[in-house]
């Protein structure tokens, strides 16, 4: 592409349209994500290429393509863009008073209390902000921060890098085995599959359930399972009527006090293993933002999830805490 009179100035909106449109594929997605029209979107790709006097997509394939100087290009502003993020995110780690919006996203886990909350000290500590909250999964949320759709989120930690985005370990949550209180069989027996009893386990898309069963694969166990659900609480409903049993975490066992009398509590039998739940942030995210929910969410946990729990099963509380 031959050089054309160009705007003097590089504009960081076209890289971050470049960036958007190269990780997307199309106009239409980065339209979608940023609120702009298509034309306006294709408007910046173009001024751009003319800027740089190259073509960095092949505009007659769909999807679209880079070309072999795009692909150079995008290698080379990823650091520089995720640089200036970092940049922004330090810039704006003044009074907390001045933040005008922020968008938090979190799993159900922490719907009941810490988060309500959460929501209360914020609003009483940013007074000029506005505020957005979701409740989604741990996929979900990270690709919503991903998009820059979300400022933070509360998660459990996956398996995959989290490549620009920042978090911050918040709490050890180890795996455990919830049985029917009136169960007359052994829990080897029941865990290893040799009663009838069958296994409750959350739905395959969910990071706990994928965590889950990659321990059972690395110990070989293989277990009769004829019921699968998201939600925690009809996890717990199933296994107090004395239906079945599951895998799931103290934290999440907390959250369904109502039905504490009809279950039973275990250790994981043989070789623990545990998830962490983290905060976790875009780079432009104030770190004076990031230390008052931080903060808050640890004092909130600590009291009204951890000290309760402690003291009903104490051979928790080594495993379930608080990360530093």
């Amino acid at each position: 592409m031959p050089r054309q009179s160009a705007p003097k100035d590089l504009s960081l909106r076209w890289l971050e349209l470049f960036q958007i449109c190269a990780q997307k594929g199309s106009l239409q997605a980065a339209s979608k994500e940023t609120g702009l029209t298509v034309s306006t979107v294709s408007h910046h790709i173009r001024n751009l290429e003319e800027h740089l006097g190259v073509e960095l997509f092949n505009h007659t394939r769909r999807p679209m393509v880079l070309t072999p100087k795009g692909h150079v290009f995008l290698r080379n502003i990823d650091g520089a863009l995720y640089a200036i993020r970092k940049a922004k995110a330090a810039a704006s780690a003044g009074s907390i008073a001045e933040a005008s919006y922020l968008r938090i996203g979190t799993i159900e886990d922490f719907d009941s209390d810490i988060i309500p909350d959460l929501a209360v000290f914020l609003s009483r500590n940013m007074p000029s902000c506005e505020f957005m909250y979701q409740t989604d999964s741990s996929h979900a949320i990270i690709e919503m921060l991903r998009n820059r759709h979300l400022d933070l989120g509360i998660t459990i930690t996956p398996g995959e890098r989290l490549r620009d985005l920042q978090d911050r370990p918040l709490l050890r949550d180890p795996f455990v085995v919830v049985v029917p209180r009136l169960s007359e069989q052994s829990l080897t027996e029941i865990v290893e599959g040799r009663t009838k009893l069958p296994f409750f386990r959350f739905s395959s898309n969910l990071i706990i359930a994928q965590q889950i069963e990659s321990q059972m694969r690395r110990l070989g166990l293989v277990v009769h399972s004829n019921f699968e659900c998201s939600n925690n609480q009809t996890l717990m409903a199933m296994v107090a009527a004395g239906a079945g049993w599951t895998i799931t975490t103290p934290l999440l066992f907390s959250r369904a006090k109502q039905f504490h009398p009809k279950l039973t509590m275990h250790r994981f039998p043989g070789k623990s293993f545990s998830r962490t739940l983290a905060i976790v942030a875009t780079p432009d995210c104030s770190r004076s933002v990031l230390e008052l929910v931080d903060k808050r969410l640890r004092d909130s946990i600590r009291e009204q999830v951890l000290s309760t729990q402690h003291q009903l099963t104490p051979w928790v509380a080594d495993s379930f805490k608080l990360l530093d």
